[in-house]
């Protein structure tokens, strides 16, 4: 069935380039399908055929994201454009991060009655607060390491955690305003650096080990994912920097294994209440363990993304991957 979809990309928040690169892809892709697509960045209204070709022709993502006050005067234009939305059947939400993935913009969504892809508000807000996700994670059975949130002492740290920790914010993605502190010395600038993005600060036990990853689409775990970055941490430059880092679908695990980390992506999954398509990511400590990390409602559909390389491994293309995400959003709405 031929549907009228408006692809909404861009946004204001640090992943803005992120989404611009997944959104024309997935516009792409669903004009291949046979769709009536229009794409919208939320900041300047939809996008004219130059403007997708510009986009097309690749280097929006850059090796690091955008600064924050021109993110913040960009805010302003926002609000008008989703107030004059084009008519459309299903929005597919290609934002990442920011009020696109938050659960804000999904909440005035749900106003308007028109389907959308990815999970509902509330589970898109408790996605992307960390802190309240690692609290559902522990209580659903599914591990994730020990964190405090700041202020924080080194002493404190130090009792709790040990060094090295993982310092990010709260409610951020793509590694965003991400430090790894080896130090005492390095923990309060890094704390402060991340504060630029968020008025949140985790402080996280770092876990050495593989990094690990599992899609999971309309309920059902996709093919786990290794990502071998050339960097310390799948950063912001590896995840979007073709060369700078490895992704093996499927990961060369047991089968043992591959099952206990797609169990616990699904645990995590329903833990959230997320629906329609989501991203878990883990750490596999050296003793084996599984360590979830974050889950990520709205995952990058770029040429460097996990979501389409799982797909891929699962025998499904991106067309059809975005076409089954676009029919999970209407089932959902119809009830079913």
């Amino acid at each position: 069935m031929k549907l009228r979809i408006a692809v909404l990309m861009g946004g204001t928040s640090s992943e803005r380039d992120v989404s611009l690169a997944s959104g024309i892809r997935i516009t792409e892709a669903l004009r291949a399908r046979g769709h009536d697509v229009v794409a919208v960045d939320t900041v300047s209204g939809s996008l004219s055929p130059a403007e997708e070709q510009k986009l097309l022709a690749g280097g929006v993502v850059k090796t690091i994201p955008p600064d924050t006050k021109s993110l913040v005067r960009m805010n302003a234009a926002m609000q008008g454009t989703l107030r004059t939305l084009p008519q459309a059947d299903v929005l597919f939400l290609a934002l990442h991060g920011g009020q696109g993935e938050d659960g804000t913009l999904q909440a005035l969504l749900d106003l308007t009655g028109v389907p959308y892809t990815g999970s509902g508000h509330l589970a898109s807000a408790l996605a992307m607060d960390k802190d309240l996700s690692k609290h559902l994670f522990r209580a659903a059975g599914v591990p994730t390491a020990d964190w405090l949130m700041a202020p924080v002492t080194v002493e404190q740290v130090d009792a709790t955690l040990r060094f090295p920790v993982i310092v990010k914010p709260s409610k951020q993605g793509s590694t965003v305003g991400l430090s790894v502190v080896k130090a005492a010395a390095e923990l309060q600038p890094a704390i402060e650096a991340a504060f630029e993005h968020d008025d949140e600060v985790m402080v996280e036990r770092f876990i050495a080990g593989r990094e690990l990853t599992v899609g999971v689409l309309g309920g059902q775990t996709l093919p786990v994912g290794e990502i071998i970055a050339k960097h310390e941490i799948y950063d912001y430059e590896c995840k979007y920097t073709p060369g700078m880092a490895v992704e093996e679908f499927p990961a060369k695990l047991s089968a043992e294994q591959t099952k206990a980390v797609q169990h616990y992506a699904a645990l995590a999954f329903d833990a959230l209440k997320l629906r329609g398509y989501a991203r878990i990511d883990f750490r596999m400590g050296t003793d084996g363990t599984f360590y979830c990390l974050e889950a990520n409602t709205l995952p990058g559909m770029t040429q460097t993304s996990l979501i389409p390389q799982a797909a891929a491994a699962a025998g499904i293309t991106f067309p059809e991957l975005c076409d089954r995400i676009v029919q999970l959003a209407l089932e959902r709405r119809g009830g079913k």
